[in-house]
Parts: C-alpha cells; structure tokens; sequence
C-alpha cells in the first residue's frame, strides 16, 4: 500500500505542475493569476486495503486531478502494475504503458511524461535508498503479476526481499523482475543488499 501512495503522490504533484504550468512553491507562480493552494486528505480503497493521499488543490479550485478525480474512492486493479514500477528491469517506455493502463483515459502524451518523470524520480530513490545495518529476518519471495507484452497478457515474476527490523516492522528491501530464479540471482541480490547499508541478517527465509 505503501507503494501506490507513493505513485499516486508523485502522479498528482505532476498534474499539478502541469496545470499550473510550474512546480510547487517556484517563484514562477507569482502574480500568476493562480497558484497552489495546499491539500486536501483522502482515504482510497485499493486492492490491499485502505490508503490515505493528499490531493492538492489550487487557489482557482478548477485542478481536476485524472488518476483519482475528486469523487473517486475506489483506485483498485492496478496494483500488479505498481508492483512492476517498482520492480528493477523497467524501461520508461515500460512505465509510460503501465501509466496509460493506470490513468485509463485519454490524456495527454505531455501529461504522461510529465508523470513518468516524477516517477521514475522516486523508484530510482527508493531502489537506492540506504538500509539498515541489521535486520534479524530476511524473507525471498516471489509473487506473480499481470503484464501487457506486445498487446498479450503475460504473467511475470517480481522477486521480492523484505525485512523485518529490530522493532518487529516490515518493509521491503527491494523488487526485482526476472525469467530465472536460482541461487545465482538470490546471490546478487544479497549483494545489492550488502551495498546499501545491509551487514548482518540472523535469518534468511527462501520460499519458493
């Protein structure tokens, strides 16, 4: 859950800066006629459960959001395809598909990069990101998700690693996507592990 609120922030912050024509508190906006204007708290139901956004507004109130418009609860089906966003192995042409699946209208080619962008910002920060030293339990994992290849709907593997911490908190390490399981690759990711941060794990739980 905590995946696709970061994707549906990130997609409203690009409407946003595509309506107003500038990004968020730049001094562009000055005198602009119209400007940002906070946000306002929502609880969607996605497939995973409930999850809270902020949609931001403008001092117009004419932002029309399009991934969730003002009166939708309901942000469900797309969570295979936020799986793969964040998985390794995506092309921004890769995302730019899942995108237009997600948004399911007809938008335009600039809004999608302009999503796409923000995106790809914060799935590279959050592959990357620094973890923990320690980690009592590691678990490797692999669910199966739906994928659009050549106009057909394939299943595809998304590896998993996720944590728990010395609090008892989940998280996931990392995503990864891949035809082959084996030793080798559980290996390599280990090691990407071991690269941001990662020095002792007590555990480490292979299922599958």
């Amino acid at each position: 859950m905590q995946l696709t609120k970061r994707l549906l922030q990130k997609a409203l912050s690009a409407e946003m800066t595509e309506r107003l024509g500038y990004e968020n508190y730049s001094p562009d906006g000055h005198s602009s006629g119209n400007s940002s204007n906070g946000t306002t708290k929502k609880t969607i139901l996605s497939d995973n459960g409930e999850v809270e956004i902020e949609t931001p507004r403008d001092r117009e109130g004419s932002f029309e959001p399009q991934i969730i418009k003002k009166r939708q609860h309901r942000f469900e089906g797309f969570d295979d395809k936020i799986l793969s966003m964040y998985s390794h192995g995506m092309s921004t042409r890769d995302i730019q598909n899942h995108l237009k699946d997600i948004y399911g209208v007809d938008v335009s080619a600039d809004l999608i990069s302009s999503v796409t962008e923000k995106v790809m910002e914060d799935i590279k920060e959050w592959q990357s990101r620094p973890l923990s030293r320690l980690y009592p339990v590691v678990y490797l994992d692999a669910v199966r998700v739906k994928d659009r290849d050549n106009g057909h709907i394939i299943n595809k593997a998304v590896y998993l690693a996720r944590g728990v911490g010395l609090d008892g908190q989940k998280d996931v390490l990392g995503m990864w996507i891949a035809q082959t399981e084996g030793a080798k690759f559980w290996a390599m990711i280990l090691t990407e592990l071991k690269n941001r941060g990662v020095e002792d794990i007590f555990i480490i739980c292979v299922n599958g």
